[in-house]
């Protein structure tokens, strides 16, 4: 049975920052892309970033570009994402989710294209 779980959500001021781990378990971890996405009050889920199997491509919501950044320890079955910068609009649940097939060459962006989920971790943004 597969599992993901975040963690490293918290409260921060505008300008901070935060990490985020999502550990999984269950798969095998590196024959997959993974993603995280984030959902505000009120809205869709949104893709935020991606990073394929091997780590050496990352992809980024325009929104978080140069802000957010992407990365995976293979060894350790988890995912990261690291939040710089953050202003007040970055303020959602903020859920990580493995690629629906393996082996896949470019990184999905879409929600339907990821097949397991975690169950979130809220960031907060006070301005």
């Amino acid at each position: 049975q597969v599992h993901l779980v975040e963690s490293g959500g918290g409260l921060v001021q505008a300008g901070g920052s935060l990490s985020l781990s999502c550990a999984t378990s269950g798969l095998t971890f590196s024959r997959h892309a993974m993603g995280w996405f984030r959902q505000a009050p009120g809205k869709e889920r949104e893709f935020v970033a991606g990073i394929d199997r091997s780590g050496h491509n990352t992809y980024y919501a325009d929104s978080v570009k140069g802000r957010f950044t992407c990365s995976r320890d293979n060894a350790k079955d988890t995912v990261y994402l690291r939040l710089n910068s953050l202003k007040p609009e970055d303020t959602a649940v903020y859920y990580c989710a493995v690629d629906a097939h393996s082996y896949t060459i470019l990184v999905p962006t879409t929600v339907t294209e990821y097949e397991y989920w975690g169950q979130g971790t809220q960031v907060t943004v006070a301005s």
